[in-house]
């Protein structure tokens, strides 16, 4: 049986399809533009490949959107017709029980099945990456760590793809807080693979946690080959540059990033969706008015209401319908989202507890209605870890959550989330946690003055 790049087992009919998979593994790990061109010469070559069929599902459904998902349903029912016709190899079979496993909505059912390829080789970077992707999805960082810190004995100094494995192991540590640790693995990593974009914005996410933008921008402008060859990822590190300048108070030039990098094109994939809005919801907390920006990420939204793939994207649809003042779009978005929450499967759940009341929280928030929207958003922030993403990204709906606290007179609790905020961040208070920090204080003055009075 012939062995990928990785050392692992593949099913390929014709031997020209090898060095394409092997170029597709390392173009998905550097997300890099031309994976899913490789992926199709490798199934151009090997239609047969029930391991390439099901790497094709399985990054369909990774995209997040209803017709990938109707992608991905295509891709299992041909997977089932060349399982019944022949044999296939182990890894081959666990990806292909991945791919029905999620499609039945049982994602972590998934991650099963890849842990244990992952068990057998642990060598294998490719399955190492798709796993870590997932459980992004899913959230589960302590996951994360422990899949990737299980492999790295076998991703040694002679293996080829160790560098992106410790790009994995570097975003885990961040997102588990080992913050020196991270920046580390990370650097260590990009000496290797200097076109790891993944272990290059684990760094820059350890800048934005512990409060220095000034490296963090160094960081990204120094190393434009590891992620200038991106898919849209691109837009990714152009938003994490952004919102280090938001930290020093440079609107100007996160709107400047805004229109000509992070929405040069206008996607609607939801992670680009996610960037915009969450930078442009940051941008209106600080009293800068974005105006017609938010027009088109609200149509694009609106055209998603009906989705329900993941709450993390529907969450940000929200940001786009508020920031657009579409209140009715935004109540049918939320019913849809508590809806959603009605089923059985896990995502489901995630619906149910903290999406459907993060989703009503900031319809609310986006009519004016603090104190509701406090009540809810209060109440979903401790989960809010399950709707996936990572600290940054999330940290949008913490800051939501700060202010209408403090729009809503509850200046105890807002101060409450603050500090757990800060404490999360390596205790450094950033410029969002001082602003805040300071408008309660004044707050409480004023209100010993007119109970003074």
């Amino acid at each position: 049986m012939t062995l990928d790049t990785c050392n692992a087992e593949t099913d390929f009919d014709d031997p020209a399809a090898m060095p394409a998979w092997n170029a597709m593994i390392r173009a998905f790990l550097a997300h890099g533009q031309s994976a899913p061109d490789h992926l199709a010469e490798v199934l151009r070559l090997s239609p047969g490949s029930v391991l390439a069929q099901s790497a094709k599902g399985l990054f369909c459904l990774m995209l997040g959107r209803r017709e990938m998902v109707a992608a991905a349903q295509d891709v299992s029912r041909q997977v089932a017709v060349l399982l019944e016709e022949g044999a296939a190899p182990e890894r081959a079979r666990a990806y292909a029980s991945a791919l029905s496993a999620w499609l039945e909505g049982h994602p972590s059912g998934a991650v099963f099945h890849l842990d244990r390829v992952l068990a057998r080789n642990p060598a294998d970077t490719l399955t190492l990456k798709i796993v870590h992707g997932i459980r992004f999805i899913l959230g589960d960082a302590p996951g994360m760590r422990l899949s990737v810190e299980s492999a790295l004995a076998a991703h040694g100094e002679d293996h080829p793809l160790r560098g992106f494995a410790l790009g994995c192991h570097a975003f885990a540590l961040e997102e588990t807080g080992a913050y020196a640790a991270a920046e580390r693995a990370g650097r260590a990593g990009l000496a290797l693979a200097p076109d790891d974009a993944w272990g290059l914005h684990a760094v820059a996410h350890v800048h934005d946690m512990t409060h220095r933008p000034d490296q963090g921008i160094a960081l990204i402008e120094e190393n434009r080959r590891a992620w200038d060859h991106c898919n849209n990822f691109r837009y990714h590190v152009w938003w994490h540059k952004a919102l280090l300048h938001l930290d020093r108070g440079e609107v100007d030039r996160v709107l400047a990033l805004y229109d000509d990098r992070i929405r040069a094109d206008k996607t609607d994939d939801y992670r680009d969706i996610s960037n915009a809005t969450s930078l442009l919801m940051r941008l209106e907390l600080e009293g800068v008015a974005c105006g017609g920006r938010w027009a088109e990420l609200a149509d694009l939204a609106e055209a998603r209401l009906s989705d329900a793939c993941l709450v993390f994207a529907d969450l940000h649809y929200m940001l786009a319908l508020s920031g657009d003042g579409r209140p009715d779009a935004a109540r049918r978005l939320a019913a849809r989202v508590a809806k959603s929450g009605a089923g059985t499967p896990e995502t489901a759940r995630i619906a149910a507890h903290p999406g459907e009341l993060a989703a009503r929280g900031l319809a609310a928030f986006g009519e004016g209605q603090y104190a509701p929207a406090f009540a809810d958003l209060r109440a979903a922030r401790h989960h809010m870890r399950g709707i996936g993403g990572s600290h940054a990204q999330r940290d949008v709906f913490e800051r939501i959550t700060v202010d209408a606290g403090v729009r809503a007179g509850a200046l105890d609790a807002a101060a409450a989330i603050l500090s757990e905020r800060t404490a999360l961040r390596a205790g450094r208070p950033d410029r969002f946690a001082e602003s805040r920090g300071a408008a309660i204080a004044e707050a409480r003055r004023n209100a010993a003055l007119y109970a003074a009075q």
